[in-house]
């Protein structure tokens, strides 16, 4: 596993809401996202993932998935990790673009000093048709309400976000949400009877989901392809014999020369064919036309008599 430390201003936050899911209230939080984690890991296959954030929360469910490699950006440097070591902010990623299967974002567009150039790093690293999945508190939820009685504690004093914000942020990157779900149900309070397998935490997927204090997103890169096409090459045009060219008026502005009809005398429409091809038959004809123009037709005193 590859360590990335996070030198953001916000990486005291993300070091504070790591130590939150060591409290009773966050190891119940971190069971259900741990559950949806795994469901939404399923299918997700490739060389690497990158989990910024979340500390060992997720760590180990992250490892153990189908994805060959998997890089962390831990919220601050951490004793005794190994790997190479990287100075790098959730909103600067020192990724080559294109060169992620997965990413993994636990809370990170809540504490993040800019959370749509955070999902834009998200989108330039991944490979086309990667996945991204995220987690985020759900600012229309009882857990919202409580920010106001303690504005600066964790998780509170976040950035909450809807997750219906979120997906029009996605749309825009060319991203297609095709799993979501809503998470935790229970009051915002640790020792509360309604605090785990409780009738709300039951009945809230069913009745009220969109009121559940954490929403899960995962959404996939859409790369819009062009098929180019390949010219239309006009062929050639074909040569006559003797290799002269087909005439054409393409290219030309005149308009086409036209001729008027040459009248023909009615005589000339009968023998014209037969003088070109016989020139002494057409010569007899005309003499016998000549001859007869006031008798009959070929001079035969029974034949038929000229009208």
């Amino acid at each position: 596993m590859t360590l990335i430390e996070n030198q953001s201003p916000g990486a005291d936050r993300a070091l504070q809401l790591e130590a939150w899911y060591g409290s009773a209230l966050g190891r119940e939080v971190a069971s259900q996202e741990v559950a949806c984690l795994l469901d939404m890991l399923e299918g997700v296959f490739g060389h690497y993932i990158l989990q910024v954030g979340g500390g060992e929360a997720f760590r180990e469910t992250v490892v153990t998935s189908q994805v060959r490699h998997a890089i962390t950006l831990p919220p601050a440097r951490q004793p005794g990790g190994l790997g190479m070591r990287i100075v790098a902010t959730p909103e600067a990623l020192p990724l080559a673009s294109d060169s992620l299967d997965a990413v993994f974002l636990p809370h990170t567009l809540d504490f993040a000093r800019d959370p749509r150039q955070v999902l834009r790093e998200a989108e330039r690293v991944l490979i086309p048709e990667g996945r991204l999945i995220l987690f985020g508190f759900n600012a229309l939820s009882p857990w919202a309400l409580v920010r106001l009685a303690r504005p600066g504690r964790m998780p509170w004093c976040g950035g909450f976000l809807t997750r219906y914000r979120v997906g029009d942020w996605l749309s825009l990157l060319g991203f297609d949400v095709e799993w979501q779900r809503m998470l935790v149900f229970q009051a915002p309070w640790a020792g509360s009877r309604w605090c785990s397998g409780s009738f709300l935490a039951a009945a809230g997927s069913r009745y009220w989901p969109a009121l559940g204090g954490v929403y899960a997103l995962r959404a996939v890169k859409r790369v819009s392809t062009l098929t180019p096409l390949r010219p239309s090459w006009n062929t050639r045009r074909r040569l006559l014999p003797g290799g002269a060219v087909e005439p054409t008026a393409r290219g030309t502005n005149r308009a086409p020369v036209t001729f008027p009809p040459t009248p023909i005398h009615p005589a000339d429409r009968l023998t014209r064919p037969w003088r070109d091809r016989y020139p002494g038959l057409g010569e007899n004809l005309e003499g016998s036309l000549g001859r007869n123009s006031g008798g009959s037709w070929g001079g035969s005193s029974g034949g038929r008599q000229a009208p």
